[in-house]
């Protein structure tokens, strides 16, 4: 039997050295966990600042829910058929050339993935300098606000040396306190009837004209809306830990995502509700603005320890998942060799942990220096993930073609137009967000594409073998 048939049968079987500690409820726990992070309650500000009226709002984040199922149906199927650890880089892998599979993980690793834990690392520390604010009435430095950052990272990246059932318990916990928090804000908001105003939902309700400035000013403000979305392919990543995965994968994303779907909805209607357009779009801490105009200063505490807990378990789910990509690429020889190696004890990939933890490291450490270090970090990865997120989405055409035989567990609702329809707008996006952030675009693709030079010298000469 050749390499490539090995590989092939463990890419579609059930094998794996890792341990299935983890059930439905902590896979489920995982998408909720990887999604709402920091988006729900800073992206808001961004998004109304781009669109300036309430229906174009709206329709932001509808279309953000909407090319989510449609990105899910797809993912879908592919996690069922081959339920690998590394999510995206196995179906890149499966569907064309390694070379794309390695340079999404080398994107992953260099621009995207450790760029979004250092981003949502600030988040946690913005929401404890608006904690203190509120207690001792003065805001601490930048310098500050990095080191919480730097110690969140590192806290949670030492945690999940110790193996994925406490993990798993982690994510469980803090997917309950992020339903909780996210509830509490709608419900508390639309209690406060002295204090909201239906009004704001309507001044204004439309731009002042629909113009080409408008359609970018959408296209834009989708950026946002798809990093406060991003992360629902998470259990994906750790599919080889996911009790009876061929079922349980599918399951967790659309559960997830469903869920997280409505309290989205219901967040942003409870800030326009406590809140006008333009107090949103003027707030970094719209969540705890929102609160504080609903029940004071003690709202304003209350969400703020509850965002700081959303965050900071985002952090641990982003951890958690991306690491096994990238020891899933090191395993096939497509990544640092060390990064390949789990503890003997633990069976994590402790070595891409730390490597992980070092890198978003030098990206925070870059970013806290920027007037506007979160916004910084989404303009510099967003064009590179769209590229990659195209390419994972349209493998599902190709697996299809060259392996028609394999078991399909699950199979994509309304394929081909569910592809289709998020293929085109991710497509529409990509030229938006060239348009709007063309210079950040330009860094993440550059850096993205030094990937080659290291896939030429230390993969390509050392005969590495096209999965086809």
């Amino acid at each position: 039997m050749t390499n490539h048939d090995l590989s092939k049968m463990r890419d579609f079987g059930d094998s794996t050295e890792y341990k299935r500690d983890l059930g439905l409820i902590e896979a489920v726990s995982i998408v909720i966990s990887r999604i709402i992070g920091s988006g729900i309650f800073r992206t808001p500000a961004p998004i109304m600042a781009l669109v300036g009226c309430t229906s174009l709002f709206g329709l932001v984040w509808v279309l953000g829910g909407i090319v989510t199922i449609f990105g899910a149906v797809v993912y879908a199927e592919l996690a069922a058929m081959m339920p690998r650890s590394g999510g995206p880089y196995v179906y890149l892998k499966m569907a064309y050339h390694p070379f794309w599979a390695f340079l999404r993980g080398w994107a992953m690793f260099f621009v995207s993935e450790t760029a979004s834990i250092a981003a949502v690392a600030l988040i946690f520390g913005e929401y404890l300098k608006a904690l203190w604010i509120i207690a001792f009435g003065q805001a601490f430095g930048q310098i500050t606000l990095y080191f919480i950052a730097l110690v969140t990272i590192w806290l949670l990246t030492v945690v999940n040396l110790f193996g994925v059932q406490l993990s798993g318990k982690i994510q469980n916990f803090f997917g309950a306190v992020k339903v909780i928090a996210v509830g509490g804000i709608i419900g508390v908001s639309f209690t406060s009837w002295s204090t909201g105003s239906l009004s704001n939902f309507a001044n204004p309700l439309l731009p002042d004209a629909f113009t080409g400035s408008t359609f970018l000013a959408v296209g834009a403000a989708l950026r946002y809306a798809f990093f406060a979305f991003s992360g629902w392919e998470g259990a994906t990543y750790i599919a080889e830990e996911v009790k009876n995965p061929r079922r349980n994968l599918p399951l967790s994303l659309f559960i997830g995502i469903a869920g997280v779907m409505v309290l989205y909805l219901g967040a942003n209607s409870a800030y326009l509700f406590q809140l006008t357009p333009a107090q949103i779009s003027e707030s970094k801490w719209v969540a705890t603005d929102a609160m504080k105009v609903a029940l004071g200063a003690t709202g304003g505490i209350l969400i703020s320890l509850a965002v700081m807990l959303n965050t900071f378990g985002n952090v641990s789910t982003q951890i958690l998942c991306k690491a096994r990509a990238l020891q899933a690429m090191a395993r096939d020889g497509m990544f640092f060799k060390k990064f390949a190696v789990l503890s003997k004890k633990h069976k994590t990939p402790n070595n891409a942990l730390i490597g992980q933890g070092l890198w978003a490291t030098v990206l925070l450490t870059f970013a806290v220096s920027a007037a506007n270090s979160y916004e910084t970090i989404i303009d510099f990865f967003s064009a590179t993930s769209t590229v990659f997120n195209l390419m994972v989405f349209g493998a599902i055409y190709f697996i299809r073609k060259k392996y028609p035989d394999v078991h399909r567990p699950y199979k994509a609702w309304l394929y081909p137009w569910s592809l289709i329809i998020v293929m085109v707008i991710y497509a529409a996006f990509f030229v938006v967000t060239l348009m709007t952030t063309l210079i950040p675009s330009l860094i993440g693709l550059g850096l993205t594409s030094t990937g080659s030079i290291y896939y030429y010298f230390f993969i390509y000469r050392r005969g590495v073998q096209p999965i086809k």
